[in-house]
C-alpha cells in the first residue's frame, strides 16, 4: 500500500508568481530526516490510550517518542506506559514526561515502534548499529505488534548487504570470540571488527548499556539461511546476542520520495 507523502510538518511550498512565463512549481524534496519523521508519525497513529509501548532507539525512533509525548501533553493519548530500549531513550522519555516501566512489571508489551539499519523483502531486520540491540530485542520480542519505521535507504536485497551486522559479546577474551565469529562465516567473506567509539580501529572501545562489547561482522556475500546463521552465532560461548531480528516485525513503514509504503507480515 502506498500513501502519498504530505508536505513535511510545518513546511510551506515556495510561492510562484502567476503569469504566462512563470516556471512550474519545484517538487518538494525531503531530507532523509524528514522522511524518517513522516514514517515515525505514521507509526504513532497506531498508538492507543492505555497501551504499554516499547520505545525504540535511534534517529528515526526519536521522532516517534517525541510525537507520543506531544500527543500525551495534548490529551489525545492517556495512560501510556513506555519501556525504553536504551539509556538514551530512557533519558529522552523522562525529559518529555512519558511514564516509564520495565519488562519485570509489564512482561507483555502492546506495541513497539523502532527503526532498523536494514530491512529485507521478508521483513527480516538488521539492528544494533547504534549499539542497543540486546535491550531492543528483549523488548520487541515481547510485543504483540512491532512496527518498524525506516526511510527507503534501509531496504536491502539481503541481510548484511549495506554494512555491519552487530554481535554483542562479553568483554572476556573478546578477540577469541571475534575470531570464532569470523571463521563461522568464512564462506561469505566475513571480516569481524571490534567497535570503537570513534568508528575507527583504535582508541576507546565502545561499551553497550549492558557493559558488553560489539563485534561488527561485514559480509562480502549473502550468508544464506538466516535462522541457521542465527543459531550458529548464538551457540558460541561469549556471544550475548546478535543484530538479526528475524520474523519479529509485524509491520514496516517505509517513507520515500514518492510517498509512504506499508508492508504487513
Amino acid at each position: 500500500m502506498a500513501i502519498p507523502c504530505p508536505a513535511f510538518f510545518g513546511s510551506e511550498m515556495p510561492s510562484i508568481e502567476s503569469g504566462p512565463l512563470s516556471p512550474p512549481p519545484s517538487p518538494l524534496i525531503l531530507t532523509q530526516d524528514e522522511l524518517k519523521k513522516i514514517a515515525a508519525y505514521k507509526a504513532v497513529e497506531s498508538v492507543q490510550s492505555g497501551m504499554v509501548l516499547g520505545l525504540g532507539t535511534g534517529s528515526t525512533a526519536k521522532h516517534a517518542v517525541d510525537r507520543i509525548a506531544e500527543l500525551l501533553h495534548q490529551g489525545k493519548l492517556k495512560n501510556i506506559t513506555g519501556i525504553p530500549t536504551s539509556k538514551k531513550t530512557h533519558q529522552q522519555a523522562v525529559s518529555l514526561g512519558i511514564p516509564l516501566s520495565d519488562l519485570d512489571s509489564h512482561p507483555v508489551v502492546d506495541l513497539a515502534i523502532d527503526g532498523a539499519d536494514e530491512v529485507d523483502s521478508n521483513l527480516n531486520l538488521v539492528k544494533g548499529r547504534g549499539g542497543s540491540l540486546l535491550r531492543e530485542k528483549m523488548i520487541e520480542s515481547a510485543c504483540k505488534k512491532f512496527i518498524v519505521i525506516v526511510d527507503e535507504s534501509k531496504l536491502v536485497a539481503h541481510v548484511g548487504a549495506s554494512g555491519a551486522m552487530p554481535v554483542e559479546v562479553v568483554p572476556f577474551c573478546w578477540k577469541f570470540t571475534q575470531n570464532r565469529l569470523q571463521s563461522l562465516f568464512d564462506y561469505a567473506g566475513c571480516v569481524a571488527k571490534l567497535r570503537f567509539n570513534n568508528g575507527g580501529e583504535d582508541g576507546e572501545i565502545f561499551v553497550t548499556d549492558n557493559g558488553n562489547y560489539i563485534v561488527d561482522l561485514f559480509f562480502k556475500k549473502d550468508v544464506g539461511d538466516l535462522k541457521t546463521a542465527s543459531d550458529a552465532i548464538l551457540r558460541l560461548a561469549g556471544v550475548v546476542e546478535h543484530g538479526m531480528f528475524l520474523d519479529m516485525a509485524t509491520t514496516v513503514i517505509v517513507a520515500g520520495e514518492l510517498g509512504i509504503s506499508i508492508k504487513n507480515k
